[in-house]
């Protein structure tokens, strides 16, 4: 369950004013790929299938490293950061499939009928590409590939600070699901996705340190000891 003392205003507040970042061009071109599948604006469906593709690169890495770990048990450096990146990256992977959830329970909830793009075949061709070009980035560079997933949490986080914005009516909208009161206690659904948001900023935190970016880290108040 996450913490419920933090402000989560008061970080959504700072996730819209902080500057943004300047994506390198893969980045900016997923980005732009991702709107002209999806729309440009942010919808309950569009962040679902961000969730979807979430946990591909965390379980690329997983896998990648227990094989490290299997084969350089000798090396104690090598063997402590690829259990940290290993240990990092289940909870991760656990985190946004959290998300998923609730989202998926919310769209149930409201009733809404889904798009083409989340239909089985297009959601099981995009999860089979982007997992293969997280192998593939990976493969190449573990660094350059947690880069680029810092830069999709990024993304990530001030869609859902954007996306709360625009619905004020969430601020009313009280959270009375099991699934739900699982993850944390919040007063309403606003708040819920602020916390939402603020676990990818905490993804994206991480990513930062991992590939050796700390100056990008951005601290706030209650943010994980663990860091």
């Amino acid at each position: 369950m996450v913490d419920n003392r933090i402000d989560l205003k008061k970080e959504q507040q700072a996730t819209l004013e902080r500057p943004g970042l300047q994506y390198s061009f893969m980045a900016r071109l997923f980005f732009i790929s991702f709107d002209l599948l999806t729309g440009s604006k942010t919808t309950l469906f569009k962040v679902k299938l961000l969730e979807i593709l979430a946990g591909v690169p965390y379980r690329a890495w997983e896998i990648r490293q227990y094989q490290k770990l299997s084969r350089c048990y000798g090396n104690d450096k090598l063997m402590s950061r690829a259990r940290r990146l290993m240990v990092w990256a289940r909870a991760a992977q656990d985190n946004e499939y959290q998300h998923l959830l609730l989202l998926h329970e919310k769209i149930t909830a409201e009733k809404l009928k889904q798009p083409w793009f989340l239909s089985p075949l297009v959601v099981r061709l995009m999860v089979f590409s982007y997992r293969l070009f997280a192998w593939a980035l990976a493969k190449f560079s573990l660094r350059r590939s947690i880069g680029f997933n810092a830069e999709f949490e990024d993304h990530a986080e001030r869609s859902y600070a954007e996306f709360v914005r625009e619905h004020l009516e969430w601020e009313e909208q009280a959270v009375i699901s099991p699934l739900a009161k699982a993850y944390g206690e919040f007063a309403n659904w606003a708040d819920l996705l602020r916390r939402v948001s603020l676990d990818e900023r905490d993804h994206r935190n991480r990513s930062f340190h991992f590939c050796g970016r700390a100056q990008d880290v951005v601290g706030y108040e209650g943010m994980p000891e663990s860091f």
